[in-house]
């Protein structure tokens, strides 16, 4: 398989679909594509292996099976390798976890907005408009009940590592890097994801990366 995927300093989505297939277990080869480079509007539609998805990132590539969209990476592979190794057995359980995917993946538009995950400015305490303070306070809120209800046996949402943890990591970056203050319990969990080998492999390639994207780090700092 080959997972194509943009700036690892900026590219949220790509990074929930890389860790998609770390989860999966699976064979795959990780490429980077320089996102709003020069040309990169013409240069985006004349890549083949980018076409079916007009540009966007993430793109497996699994065979002749192209697969766009981190949650559609995420249930592909869950249908190849098994469902039980992204979503919590139990059937309550299971059903929060679907909900709050979910929910993160059509919604949190201030937190997205005001507050735009970036590997490569210096996490400072940034102004919390009423918006994004709503996102928060719900978001804590999914993150306790998780955790109270079915966080025995790990340190993530649901105990072990699996699709929550997937699509709130970038979140836990963004709330690290704008200096959100979060109760104790949330700390905790942020901690738990930060420190996972997959996140720490991901924070190191960025930085090794060459490329910027000025517009992204004036925004991020606004």
């Amino acid at each position: 398989m080959k997972l194509i995927i943009g700036n690892r300093s900026y590219s949220s989505w790509s990074l929930r679909g890389w860790l998609a297939a770390k989860q999966s277990g699976l064979a795959f080869e990780t490429e980077v594509v320089p996102l709003y480079g020069k040309d990169w509007d013409t240069a985006k539609l004349q890549r083949d292996d980018l076409a079916p998805a007009h540009g966007k990132v993430p793109v497996l590539w699994d065979g002749e099976a192209v697969v766009w969209d981190s949650l559609a990476i995420l249930e592909h592979l869950a249908d190849k390798v098994g469902r039980d190794r992204f979503w919590p057995k139990a059937e309550p359980a299971r059903a929060m976890a679907r909900a709050m995917v979910a929910e993160m993946h059509s919604g949190y538009g201030a937190l997205r907005s005001a507050m735009p995950m970036n590997l490569r400015i210096t996490p400072f305490a940034k102004p919390v408009s009423d918006a994004v303070r709503g996102d928060v306070v719900r978001l804590l809120t999914l993150w306790a009940e998780a955790r109270a209800r079915f966080g025995e046996g790990g340190p993530f949402l649901f105990g072990s590592f699996g699709a929550a943890d997937i699509f709130y990591a970038p979140v836990v970056l963004r709330l690290r890097t704008y200096g959100v203050p979060v109760p104790g319990f949330a700390a905790a969990y942020g901690d738990a994801v930060w420190e996972h080998e997959w996140l720490q492999s991901w924070i190191t390639a960025a930085a090794q990366e060459p490329w910027s994207i000025p517009a992204f780090d004036a925004a991020a700092q606004g």
